[in-house]
């Protein structure tokens, strides 16, 4: 049976530990570190993870300014929202809730905001650095999350051989960058075209999904002992919520996987945390944040 890698309570106490941190900054006389979140339109999902990430800001003691514009916002009054935030001294970062509406470029409102006050970590200066393995830029939340979750259940990594399922810029890409940077692993990315993916599957010690199509990765698809981070969230028509693999099958093969809910998602609002109060950090002349450095 494998180990239940529990992203849930993993999440609590870093998110306990960063409210004592932030309540030692206040009794020093310090502000708040400060996040600004734009949620652009009315879009159920994207409302319920700003509200999410709003309410994990509050617990931890971070500012929270919300700006909900409308649907038909145009592109250059967000850019011009974006340029105030970005001038705003007291305000550390940046999120843009994606996905933006079909006449808003993506592209160019990611580029438009100030790297250093990207908490997304999707600025391609944050991915460039993170490409040529400099230390000093905002690694995305996911692979972050990811990240800490492996190293907190001393999941050794070292010369694995990896397969990520999914090559998107928000996890695959930048999980595969965090691998090679730091842990010499070889490093197989998957997609929609693959030929053949349970031949690339079957390879892995360690597997993450991160797709969005439930259960596509069965039992049969893994070996013996794999670690297995599913990024995955769908909801069936039965309302259940479920990953990208075959959860109560796999975790008979598995050394360790992540639930879903439970596993990977939290991870990814504690990162958000992490990297706004890393920003904030190191505007007031402290080191960046010790849960970054990997």
């Amino acid at each position: 049976m494998a180990v239940i890698l529990d992203g849930k309570s993993l999440a609590q106490k870093i998110k306990d530990q960063l409210k004592q941190e932030v309540e030692e900054y206040i009794k020093k006389g310090l502000r708040k570190p400060a996040l600004a979140v734009i949620l652009v339109g009315n879009d159920p999902a994207s409302e319920v993870y700003v509200r999410n990430k709003r309410e994990s800001c509050s617990y931890v003691g971070i500012n929270s300014l919300f700006f909900h514009l409308s649907e038909d916002t145009t592109q250059e009054e967000l850019l011009e929202l974006i340029g105030k935030l970005n001038g705003d001294e007291d305000v550390d970062g940046i999120l843009v809730q994606l996905p933006l509406p079909s006449h808003i470029s993506t592209s160019e409102i990611i580029d438009a905001i100030n790297p250093k006050k990207d908490v997304d970590g999707f600025h391609p200066i944050n991915i460039g650095k993170l490409a040529t393995g400099q230390d000093d830029g905002i690694i995305p939340c996911t692979p972050l999350g990811i990240w800490i979750m492996l190293k907190h259940y001393k999941i050794d990594i070292l010369k694995k051989d990896v397969v990520i399922v999914g090559a998107s810029n928000i996890v695959g890409k930048p999980m595969s960058l965090l691998f090679l940077k730091n842990e010499d692993s070889t490093v197989t990315i998957c997609h929609r075209n693959t030929k053949d993916l349970a031949k690339h599957t079957k390879n892995a010690e360690i597997l993450i999904v991160a797709v969005g199509k439930p259960n596509l990765i069965t039992a049969d698809m893994v070996k013996e002992g794999v670690v297995v981070i599913d990024v995955g969230i769908n909801r069936l028509e039965n309302g259940k919520l479920v990953g990208d693999t075959d959860f109560e099958n796999i975790k008979e093969k598995a050394s360790a996987i992540t639930p879903v809910p439970g596993g990977v998602g939290p991870m990814t609002v504690a990162s958000l945390l992490i990297n706004t109060i890393s920003i904030y950090r190191q505007k007031m002349g402290f080191s960046k944040h010790p849960l970054t450095e990997v």
